[in-house]
């Protein structure tokens, strides 16, 4: 027994050789028993990021949907029309107004709104407004003048510029860094300056040329400007055959944009109704006038709820390109009647 415990001894003591005291070993944790501070924030951070970016895939689209507003009512009355002034110039004020004011513009969402991912809303505004800046140039070049031949209207010529401002313009440059107009700001002061001339009109201190040439000029830039939307409709058409048409992802963007344009046209065109109700009359044309509206007004409040690009005439997958056109057409025809009755 002695022997055995000498032993047991003697080979606790090899064991212990090159070893230091117990008392003076440092203490070493186990990493994986306890994390460092720094691993476990790492973690933490790591985490909340990826929450993050999860919260934002799955909400954004949601946001952005809740952006979405297309306001294509036909039977839309500026709350601004001072008795004395113009329908028309009341209108387009008011459109531009109203698209600010309720709407938001989307068109030059920069890529941290959720209103960035909206595709329909920002090229129907692209497409109205590009109606508005065209016949702005109408009105400050021959309407708002006497006999075309005055000088331009310092207000009309404040508001034309505006509206033919980029829409899709934030407040930086695009490739640059440096801070520029945006176009909301730019549409701002063309409703302000629309309306001041408006004011002055109906205090007597404006021109407003209801002369039957003048009505001739207007309609003609708006057929020519509708038939140029529709060759734009025709060769997103003509080209189907190179995305099958019902992935034509850019279907949607030309409908819309056209529709804009179809809209704002129609609300111009109804009021240039009301401005110029003698001229229409006194040629007999009120009746084809209504007709062309009508066809405009088709076009203009079409909003299915899908886009395609599929084949004319089908059933199961109509082409709202082609049935847009459609529309379009039949109302610059009978714009295109309108002018030849006005010329004679």
């Amino acid at each position: 027994m002695q022997i055995g415990q000498a032993a047991r001894r003697f080979w606790s003591k090899v064991k212990s050789i090159g070893r230091k005291p117990v008392g003076d070993e440092p203490v070493v944790e186990s990493a994986k028993s306890v994390p460092l501070p720094k691993a476990r924030n790492w973690r933490r951070w790591r985490k909340t990021a990826v929450g993050i970016v999860i919260a934002l895939v799955l909400l954004w689209p949601i946001l952005a949907m809740l952006t979405s507003r297309i306001d294509d009512n036909p039977e839309f009355t500026p709350t601004f029309n001072p008795k004395g002034g113009s329908h028309t110039v009341a209108m387009v004020a008011g459109l531009m107004d109203d698209e600010l004011k309720k709407a938001g513009w989307v068109a030059n969402a920069p890529f941290f709104v959720p209103a960035h991912m909206l595709n329909n809303m920002p090229n129907y505004q692209i497409g109205m407004v590009t109606a508005l800046g065209r016949f702005a140039f109408e009105l400050e070049d021959q309407i708002g003048r006497e006999r075309g031949s005055s000088a331009s209207d310092p207000d009309l010529s404040i508001a034309r510029a505006r509206l033919q401002y980029s829409p899709t313009t934030w407040i930086l440059k695009p490739g640059t860094l440096w801070p520029t107009a945006s176009a909301e700001s730019q549409y701002k002061e063309a409703v302000q300056a629309l309306r001041r001339y408006n004011s002055r009109l109906a205090a007597g201190d404006a021109t407003f040329d209801t002369r039957p040439d003048n009505l001739l000029a207007a309609l003609d830039r708006i057929a020519y400007d509708l038939g140029s939307a529709s060759a734009e409709l025709e060769a997103q058409i003509t080209g189907r055959h190179k995305t099958l048409g019902l992935l034509d992802f850019k279907a949607d963007k030309i409908f819309y944009r056209t529709k804009g344009r179809a809209y704002g046209y129609y609300m111009i065109l109804k009021a240039l109704r009301a401005d110029f109700a003698t001229v229409i009359e006194g040629r007999e044309a009120t009746e084809l006038y209504n007709k062309m509206l009508e066809e405009l007004r088709v076009a203009a409040v079409m909003q299915p709820l899908v886009v395609n690009n599929g084949t004319p005439g089908g059933q199961f997958f109509p082409n709202h390109l082609a049935n847009q056109g459609f529309y379009i057409l039949r109302a610059r025809a009978k714009l295109r009647e309108l002018t030849d009755i006005l010329k004679k």
